[in-house]
C-alpha cells in the first residue's frame, strides 16, 4: 500500500520510543496516595493497558501494508508501557494488581469477533475514553506521582487518536458509498455504549476526581462525533484537534 502514510507513523513511534528510553521513570519511591475508588478504577485500567495485542498485530499483518504493521507493533509497545506505569503507580500506593477483569475480557472478545475495521473502531472508543479519563484523574487529584504518570499516558493516548483515524479513514473509503453512513452510525453507537459503561462502572472514581458521570459521558460523545466526522475527511491527522488541551 505505497503512500499510505504509515511510514511517517513508524518514524514518529520510533522517535517517541527513543525519547522514552532517554527519559527517567517517575520517582516511584515517593509513594502515592490514591482514594480507594480511584485505586480500584486504575486497577481495571491497568488490566486493559497490559494486553499483548497479538490479535491486532495479526490483523495488521494481513492488511498488506508493512509500514502499518510495523506501526501497530510500536503502538502496542506504548500501550504495554502504560500498563507498566500504572502497575508501578499502584505498587507505589500499596495497591495490588488484578490478574484480570471481566469487563476487559468482554471488550477483548467482542473486538475480536470481526475484522480489522471493527477492532480499530473499538480501540478508538477505548482511546477516547482513556483521554477523558486520564485527564480527569490528572486534573482532579493532588498526588504528584499520580499526576505525572497520568500526564505521561495522556500524551500518548492523544497521539494514538490520529494514528487510528488515518487507518479507519482509509478503511471507510473502501466501503460502498451507501454503507458509509451506517459505518458512521455504528461508530457513534459504539462510542456511546463504551462511554456509558465506563461512566457507570467508574462513576465513584470520577466523583472522587470531581468529574461527574454526565460530564464524562458528554465529553466522550462530543469527541466521538468530532473524530467520526474527521474519519470521513481527507486528512485523518486533523482528528487530533478536538482532543487538544
Amino acid at each position: 500500500m505505497p503512500g499510505s502514510g504509515f511510514g511517517e507513523w513508524v518514524a514518529e513511534f520510533e522517535a517517541e520510543r527513543a525519547r522514552r528510553e532517554r527519559t527517567a521513570d517517575p520517582r516511584w519511591e515517593r509513594g502515592a496516595e490514591l482514594p480507594a475508588t480511584v485505586a480500584r478504577s486504575l486497577q481495571k485500567f491497568q488490566v486493559g493497558e497490559s494486553g499483548d495485542g497479538a490479535n491486532l498485530r495479526t490483523k495488521a499483518d494481513q492488511a498488506g501494508d508493512g509500514a502499518y504493521a510495523a506501526a501497530v507493533r510500536l503502538f502496542v509497545d506504548e500501550e504495554r508501557n502504560h500498563g507498566r506505569l500504572l502497575a508501578e503507580l499502584l505498587g507505589a500506593a500499596g495497591v495490588p494488581l488484578l490478574d484480570g477483569h471481566w469487563s476487559d475480557g468482554i471488550f477483548v472478545r467482542v473486538r475480536r469477533l470481526l475484522g480489522l475495521r471493527t477492532e480499530l473502531m473499538m480501540l478508538m472508543v477505548a482511546e477516547l475514553i482513556a483521554v477523558e479519563y486520564y485527564r480527569s484523574v490528572r486534573d482532579g487529584l493532588p498526588d504528584p506521582l499520580t499526576r505525572e504518570v497520568t500526564d505521561r499516558i495522556l500524551r500518548d493516548e492523544r497521539r494514538h487518536i490520529p494514528f487510528h483515524v488515518l487507518r479507519l479513514q482509509q478503511s471507510f473509503e473502501e466501503l460502498p458509498p451507501p454503507a458509509r453512513p451506517f459505518a458512521h452510525l455504528a461508530w457513534l453507537l459504539l462510542a456511546l455504549a463504551g462511554a456509558l459503561f465506563v461512566a457507570v462502572d467508574h462513576g465513584p472514581a470520577l466523583h472522587a476526581v470531581r468529574a461527574s458521570r454526565t460530564r464524562f459521558l458528554l465529553a466522550v460523545t462530543r469527541h466521538a462525533w468530532a473524530v467520526g466526522t474527521r474519519m470521513a475527511a481527507r486528512d485523518g491527522r486533523a482528528a487530533a484537534d478536538p482532543l487538544a488541551g
